[in-house]
This record gives C-alpha cells, sequence and structure tokens, in this order.
C-alpha cells in the first residue's frame, strides 16, 4: 500500500534519530582526547538512551514497511559498535585514574604496558561476539555478556577503586563472559518482568548519570554520592541477578541442556 508523505518523513526522522547516535560517539572521542570524561561518559549515556528507545519508535513509525529499502538493525549494529565497543576501548586505553594527567603523576587506568592489550581484547572479543549466531536469543536476552564495554568502562573509572592491573583483570573476566552461555536481560525486548526491566534499566541510567555529575562536579555531599552509588550498584546486582535466575533456574527462560 502506498504511504503518504508524512509518513515517510517520519520513518526518515526516526533513522535519523538512530543515526544521531554515532555522532554522540564521534563527540566523545573529541571529548576523550581533550581529556573530558565527563562529557565523553555523558555522550555514552546518551548513545544507551538512544539505543534504548529508538526501537519503540521505529514500530510507532512502520519504519520497515513505510521504508524498505532502509534497515535499521543495520544502522543500529554500526552504531552499536562503535559506541559499546571501539569508544570504550579508546577511553580505557587513554584514560587515568582520576583524570590525574601522567604529566602530574597520574597512572592509567590499566597498567601502561597492557593498555594496548586491554583495547585490543576489547576489540577482539567484541567483533567475535557479533559474528556469533545466537547472540540474541529467540526469547530475547543476550546469550553471553552483551557487548556493553561503555558500562564497564563507567563502572572502573567511576564506581570501583581497583588498581590498574585489577582493572585490567575484570577486563578480562568481561571478555570470556561474553562466550560463557549466560542469558543477560535485554532490556526493551524481553517479555518476562518487562515493566520492571525497564523501570530498573531507566533507574540505572539515571543513577549513574548523577553518580557522574556529582563526581565531576565536585558537590561537597557524601549522602548524596552515596545513594546514587548505592542505587548503581543495586541495578547492576539486579541485571546480575536475573543473568543467574533467567539462565539456570526459571524454568520457562533456562538453557536446557
Amino acid at each position: 500500500m502506498p504511504y503518504s508523505t508524512t509518513q515517510k518523513a517520519a520513518a526518515w526522522l526516526v533513522h535519523a534519530f538512530t543515526a544521531s547516535g554515532i555522532v554522540a560517539g564521534f563527540w566523545a572521542i573529541v571529548c576523550i582526547s581533550e581529556g573530558n570524561f565527563f562529557m565523553a561518559f555523558l555522550m555514552l549515556f546518551l548513545t544507551l538512551v538512544i539505543d534504548g528507545i529508538d526501537g519503540t519508535f521505529a514500530r510507532m513509525a512502520n519504519t520497515k514497511e513505510v521504508l524498505p529499502n532502509m534497515s535499521g538493525q543495520t544502522m543500529d549494529y554500526v552504531i552499536d559498535f562503535a559506541t559499546y565497543a571501539i569508544v570504550p576501548a579508546y577511553l580505557i586505553y587513554a584514560a587515568t585514574i582520576d583524570g590525574i594527567p601522567i604529566s602530574e603523576g597520574g597512572s592509567y587506568l590499566v597498567p601502561e604496558e597492557l593498555r594496548f592489550w586491554a583495547a585490543a581484547i576489547i576489540l577482539l572479543v567484541s567483533t567475535l561476539y557479533y559474528g556469533k549466531e545466537g547472540m540474541v536469543s529467540n526469547d530475547y536476552y543476550f546469550v553471553g555478556f552483551p557487548v556493553m564495554w561503555n558500562m564497564v568502562a563507567f563502572y572502573l573509572y567511576y564506581v570501583y577503586q581497583f588498581p590498574p592491573l585489577g582493572n585490567f583483570i575484570m577486563i578480562l573476566i568481561f571478555a570470556i563472559l561474553h562466550f560463557v552461555p549466560i542469558k543477560f536481560l535485554y532490556p526493551s525486548r524481553t517479555p518476562k518482568f518487562k515493566h520492571t526491566n525497564i523501570f530498573i534499566t531507566v533507574l540505572f541510567v539515571v543513577s549513574n548519570v548523577a553518580l557522574l555529575t556529582i563526581v565531576e562536579g565536585k558537590y561537597d555531599s557524601a549522602l548524596a554520592y552515596q545513594i546514587m552509588r548505592g542505587l548503581s550498584l543495586f541495578c547492576m546486582f539486579y541485571f546480575a541477578a536475573t543473568a543467574v535466575y533467567h539462565t539456570w533456574w526459571d524454568s520457562d527462560t533456562k538453557i536446557k541442556k
């Protein structure tokens, strides 16, 4: 059936909204190169929000039928790999602990001699994960730890205070988890407990952006910091606990042997 100019314009706007994620990702690279990690992480959170809601807009605008020659899914793959793997790999490569420059006695987030290897591991395992059949299960779970290095970078930089070698070990652990058959939530699509999943995801983004703002704004409020950090850790625990539950305990979703 023919679609109106308004319908086509709406579909194009949705695709443009999706594509804007790559612009935010590029701006994050610029910010990292300038040592502005506050804006870099803010841009990465912006890409997370865009990625989380553009699918809803696409379904509302019926983009697949209105613009059959445009693939929003392919655009998503390109943008997600850039913003969830390439940019965080560069961030982990470039970041120093507490943002103190090397010239002023600072230390890199990972041991200096392992910086390249940390970035290389992230990029290699992310590429292999994207090439794996069944990356997303039929019931809409990520099988294996999803390519979410933006959040790994955030937790290593702002939430935990591991020494550089500890950060490198954490990167190795998450790299291995890419290939362990554990079912992680796909928050915007996993049907079971969907409303709770979305609520926790929103809380996750809001608490982490607030934590980012408190730390970088140097606000003198230990209570606000502890509350936001606690909420952030609670959300992380929720995602970890649901992964265990849906993989081994829930009779509807657990992986059958």
